[in-house]
């Protein structure tokens, strides 16, 4: 709940200003929301909202770390293999000049109705956050550092978004029987399209070598 109405509210704001138009992401998708046009200097950028809980000790001290580590992107599809253009997205995700995340870090309350207090939002390019552990066990998830003052200063375990990249895309994931088929079908309409731009372009070389 949280994370939808944070992009209600960015939304909102993005409708009262010229010159940015917007798309809404799917609720498993990368990302959560899309932004383009002329005010932010053409191409498109995607936004990202990330919940997580402030942990506490078994006597309520707390910890300053997550409950859990965040997940900043799937990495054995759309991050491993950027060129393509998976299900759930708008497009491949090189395609995307910047990426941010928005952070909503709370305070569990299970007295309240609204169940979360002492909202804090930080805003991070994934990178400057990224952990080198997974933020799953049994998930191919790219993890973050789990030190709330390391999130909120961006310092991850990572010098720059090369080593980053580097790190993860190298990054042993495991490729399931369905990722599998997904990634054997996206790299043949791949194959197909480059066939037909090569045939397009011999056509016209052709028929400019004729005239």
């Amino acid at each position: 709940m949280i994370e939808v109405s944070l992009v209600d509210f960015i939304i909102s704001a993005v409708e009262g200003t010229d010159g940015i138009s917007y798309t809404r992401g799917t609720e498993r998708g990368y990302p959560d929301l899309e932004l383009s046009g002329p005010a932010l200097g053409g191409g498109h950028h995607a936004i990202d909202i990330k919940t997580a809980r402030r942990g506490f000790t078994s006597s309520g001290k707390p910890t300053g770390r997550t409950n859990s580590r965040i997940t900043l992107y799937t990495g054995n599809t759309y991050f491993k293999y950027p060129h393509l253009k998976w299900p759930g997205t708008f497009r491949p995700f090189d395609e995307y000049k910047t990426h941010l995340d928005v952070l909503v870090i709370y305070t569990l309350n299970e007295q309240a109705a609204w169940r979360a207090d002492d909202l804090e939002i930080i805003v991070q390019e994934p990178w400057r956050i990224a952990s080198k552990q997974r933020s799953s066990t049994t998930r191919e998830y790219i993890g973050a550092v789990e030190s709330i003052e390391d999130l909120r200063t961006g310092v991850g375990e990572f010098p720059d978004a090369q080593s980053f990249y580097k790190y993860w895309r190298a990054f042993q994931f495991k490729v399931s029987a369905q990722v599998s088929k997904q990634l054997d079908r996206l790299v043949a309409q791949q194959t197909e399209e480059l066939a037909r731009l090569r045939e397009a372009a011999g056509l016209s070389d052709e028929g400019n070598a004729s005239v």
